[in-house]
């Protein structure tokens, strides 16, 4: 056993571990060590003061979910675009559950939005679940404000999968275009451009924000396809 595993056995919580197992169903529950969040990302903290992580960031894949948690935690502190761009691109491929693909936001990648659109296009465009995932989640995350264009909404429309957790994101980002820009998103829900499920759930997620008004949440709630419907 490592060092940094011995670290992470010694916030074990076996009850969490239990929980975290039934919300991650792609991920062995032999790989999950049952680490809370708080905790793993002040251990994350305190091993970038502390350690040389750089043998840890070379090994992939991990044995363990929590060092997945960990090695995105590291990427989110490189300070430099391209250094964190090649250590994201380096741990897409193992990836396997939606946690450690939503917990991965570099910070850095706000200041370099123009850079980080081809990249977001070629992930979108992998085939992989969790690349485009991430690809999607990155649009969501940097893409529905000043920078908005609404070639995007294309971009992630245009997206067929079996994947649930690819569909799932998909909804989520256009709930959440409906919450930031909803005269552009409406128009795909009208017109029906998501698939069927996709598309209800979007309606679903965007009924439950706050950010979106009564009036609009009723206007969605009348867009809602039955199952019969194509």
């Amino acid at each position: 056993m490592t060092e940094i595993q011995e670290k992470l056995f010694a916030l074990q919580d076996a009850g969490y571990r239990d929980f975290n197992a039934k919300l991650l169903p792609t991920v062995d529950k032999e790989r999950i060590i049952g680490v809370r969040t708080p905790a793993l990302r002040k251990l994350a903290r305190e091993l970038l003061k502390s350690t040389d992580i750089t043998v840890f960031m070379a090994e992939l894949p991990h044995a363990y979910f929590e060092e997945d948690g960990l090695h995105a935690a590291f990427i989110e502190a490189i300070k430099d675009f391209e250094p964190c761009l090649i250590q994201v691109e380096r741990f897409l491929p193992y990836i396997d559950n939606w946690a450690t693909c939503d917990c991965l936001n570099p910070p850095v990648f706000r200041k370099h939005r123009a850079a980080l659109l081809p990249h977001i296009r070629r992930w979108l465009d992998s085939g992989e679940t969790y690349t485009v995932r991430f690809g999607v989640s990155m649009l969501m995350s940097h893409f529905l404000d000043e920078d908005f264009d609404t070639a995007y909404l294309e971009w992630v429309a245009k997206l067929r999968s079996e994947e649930y957790y690819v569909n799932m994101m998909i909804a989520w980002y256009f709930a959440t275009a409906l919450a930031k820009q909803y005269e552009a998103a409406l128009p795909y829900i009208e017109q029906r451009r998501l698939d069927r499920w996709t598309h209800n759930k979007t309606i679903q997620k965007a009924v439950e924000s706050y950010r979106i008004g009564g009036e609009r949440k009723e206007y969605l709630k009348t867009l809602r396809r039955k199952n019969k419907e194509g």
